[in-house]
């Protein structure tokens, strides 16, 4: 219960694209946010996305129009599709799914852009 499971980082050249998955042992009916943040060397964790359990997204201005957060409930997993990748995004990704009594993290993913 409560666990993260991160995959699809990775190295690209900017431009390019990566699609992250984060798949929840959290019951589906417990879990009112999923979302990623990031977190670059020596700054502090942003939000990237986030989903609420109604389907209502929410993006960091720096990502809109590049990266869609999405969800496949039958198996209560996030994704971020991550297009026009550029160096800034450079970062460790990390998973976040909250209920109302708990906030569960990822392990984290690399991400590395190369220009």
């Amino acid at each position: 219960q409560g666990q993260l499971v991160e995959s699809g980082g990775g190295s690209v050249q900017a431009g390019g694209s990566l699609r992250l998955s984060c798949a929840a042992s959290v019951s589906i009916f417990e879990i009112n946010i999923m979302g990623w943040y990031r977190q670059a060397p020596g700054a502090e964790r942003e939000l990237v996305a986030d989903m609420t359990s109604d389907g209502r997204t929410n993006y960091a201005d720096f990502v809109k129009g590049r990266f869609t957060i999405s969800r496949d409930i039958t198996k209560n997993t996030v994704f971020l599709q991550m297009n026009n990748l550029d160096p800034g995004d450079t970062a460790v990704y990390h998973c976040n799914v909250q209920t109302d009594f708990n906030s569960y993290w990822g392990q984290g993913t690399q991400v590395t852009v190369s220009s």
